[in-house]
């Protein structure tokens, strides 16, 4: 089964300083249909004006994963971590117990443009944790996050696995799927054909009951993806 959640289809919202859409219910957008998708709970697309951001608020039994567009997140918590996240690189801060942290944009200049996603966990408590790594930009299927830490990968505290989806224009690439395991794609940049269904930037794709799939970069640039293993 395939089910497309288009860009347009997305909730929204709008403070000034951020503008921002959801794939799934947040905040003050709500939609029963649209309560997240296995352990995947939150995909926003942010946009954060120059010098703004996210004042210090807290989290819990959260998996928060930040995936940088454009510019420049500066990051404080309260573990003791100041970091800065630049373009290309993932964050996933596991918030365990309890953690409390701040985002902002780092530039003064130029608009701060983020993917944030939420997984619900399958271990609760205990003490909050703090990862953050560049995958590069190597075509094909690349690993980013997994419930083991495998090969350089971020560790996640659920049976769920994040890849990095990178296709030159005109190839494909077929991928399995173990039975009861479902996936979801996200898609940034490009135009995907997956199976017979095309895919537009913000575009995602629930992915249920198929032994495996085939993704095709059906434009003209390449394509930049996140593919969710779920179980």
């Amino acid at each position: 089964m395939l089910e497309i959640r288009r860009a347009a289809d997305r909730g929204s919202a709008s403070f000034g300083w951020l503008n921002s859409r959801h794939t799934f219910s947040f905040g003050h957008y709500y939609d029963p249909k649209q309560m997240g998708f296995s352990a995947l709970r939150v995909i926003n697309d942010d946009t954060v004006r120059p010098g703004a951001g996210f004042e210090t608020h807290g989290h819990q039994d959260m998996e928060i994963i930040s995936y940088v567009l454009e510019g420049e997140i500066a990051h404080k918590d309260s573990a003791g971590n100041i970091k800065r996240l630049p373009a290309g690189e993932f964050q996933l801060m596991s918030a365990g117990k309890g953690i409390y942290h701040s985002e902002f944009n780092a530039s003064q200049e130029a608009d701060l443009k983020f993917l944030q996603i939420w997984i619900q966990p399958n271990q609760f408590g205990g003490e909050p944790g703090y990862q953050q790594k560049d995958f590069g930009q190597q075509d094909g299927l690349t690993p980013v996050i997994t419930p083991t830490g495998e090969n350089g990968t971020l560790l996640m505290k659920q049976d769920a696995r994040l890849s990095q989806l990178i296709l030159p224009v005109g190839e494909s690439l077929t991928i399995s799927q173990q039975i009861g395991r479902r996936f979801y794609i996200h898609l940034i940049h490009g135009t995907l054909t997956v199976d017979t269904e095309s895919l537009a930037p913000g575009d995602g794709l629930k992915v249920e009951q198929l032994h495996e799939l085939t993704v095709s970069n059906s434009g003209e640039v390449p394509v930049t993806a996140l593919v969710f293993d779920l179980p």
